[in-house]
């Protein structure tokens, strides 16, 4: 017995080495498959300011009368004295367009909401539709308008809409720009725990978020603002990185 206790505590001593070299081995191995699957998720985004460079601009006239031929009459003078007006502003008429009339007869009611089917009268709406690149010439037309209303001329004038159709152009550079934000980021929080960044692993493309200056506003769907002259175009995207 005595003779075989040094054997066994070699062999214990064997095992013990084995099994301290194993862990170290299989630490490593945990450890390199941990780094390969280690990522980092970051948002980037870029905004620029914009003008907007395209106006839609509606204005309609309507008129009521018991009969529809007298309702027809009254509705083309206030028609013809729109026409007048925009051509004394010197409106193309390219940039102009007067849609066919909207009829709705004015059927008598009862007390409780029931139709008699008796006509007492009609109602009729003609729009007038401009649409240009002049954006700051149709905002003071807009504007100055409401003259018509002063002469007598049942006008409903609604908000000019601006647009912005040179979205395309921007698009790639903004975009580019994001994806620099997201790596500045990326770079920013795994330099703050001794990493490093390596390649992109995935890019999501988020939506455009068109908006009123300085707005904070933000839609899983976009926002497009077309009550602004003036609007911020914000592009966002989300990178995934590689962290070595």
């Amino acid at each position: 017995m005595i003779d075989r206790f040094p054997q066994q505590l070699a062999g214990l001593a064997t095992l013990a080495v084995a099994i301290v070299t194993a862990a170290f081995l299989l630490a490593d191995g945990i450890r390199d498959i941990k780094r390969a699957d280690d990522q980092i998720e970051v948002t980037g985004s870029a905004r620029r300011a914009i003008r907007s460079d395209f106006v839609v601009w509606r204005v309609s006239v309507n008129a009521q009368e018991a009969t529809l031929q007298a309702a027809y009459s009254r509705l083309k003078g206030h028609s013809d004295r729109v026409r007048a007006y925009l051509r004394l502003k010197v409106l193309p008429d390219s940039v102009l367009t007067v849609k066919s009339v909207d009829v709705t007869p004015l059927q008598e009611q009862l007390s409780d909401g029931r139709e008699t089917g008796r006509i007492l009268g009609y109602r009729l709406v003609q729009q007038f539709e401009v649409r240009s690149n002049d954006v700051d010439g149709i905002t003071q037309l807009s504007q100055e308008a409401t003259e018509l209303i002063n002469q007598g001329v049942e006008l409903t004038p609604q908000a000019p809409e601006y647009l912005f159709t040179a979205l395309a152009q921007v698009r790639a550079r903004m975009l580019a720009e994001a994806t620099q934000d997201a790596k500045a980021r990326a770079e920013a929080i795994a330099g703050g725990v001794g990493g490093a960044i390596g390649g992109i692993r995935s890019v999501r493309v988020g939506v455009f978020q068109i908006t009123p200056r300085f707005s904070t506003e933000v839609s899983d769907y976009g926002v497009n603002d077309t009550s602004s002259l003036e609007k911020d175009v914000t592009a966002v995207v989300r990178v995934t990185f590689a962290i070595r």
